[in-house]
């Protein structure tokens, strides 16, 4: 896949990322993985996410997106993965 320059850095990503806000309180960390394998094995290397996402949710603190995706990197050894992070 083609990837695209953002701006001066070295950074290359594809041309859509994805968005992480369902990781961790609609899906679970099995479906959340699932997601992201396929996603990474489609050629896809960029992930949007913030700790916002489920702050507003009965139960849930905020940062479960970001917590299941650090999961996932760590799991996999992925290091060639791009994100970008909103924090409150």
């Amino acid at each position: 896949m083609k990837k695209i320059q953002i701006g001066t850095t070295d950074l290359n990503v594809a041309p859509i990322n994805l968005g992480g806000n369902v990781f961790g309180w609609t899906l679970d960390e099995k479906e959340s993985f699932e997601i992201l394998d396929s996603f990474v094995d489609h050629g896809f290397n960029f992930i949007d996410t913030a700790d916002m996402y489920s702050y507003w949710v009965d139960g849930k603190e905020g940062g479960q997106s970001e917590t299941i995706l650090g999961k996932w990197m760590k799991s996999r050894g992925n290091r060639e993965i791009k994100s970008s992070w909103r924090l409150k």
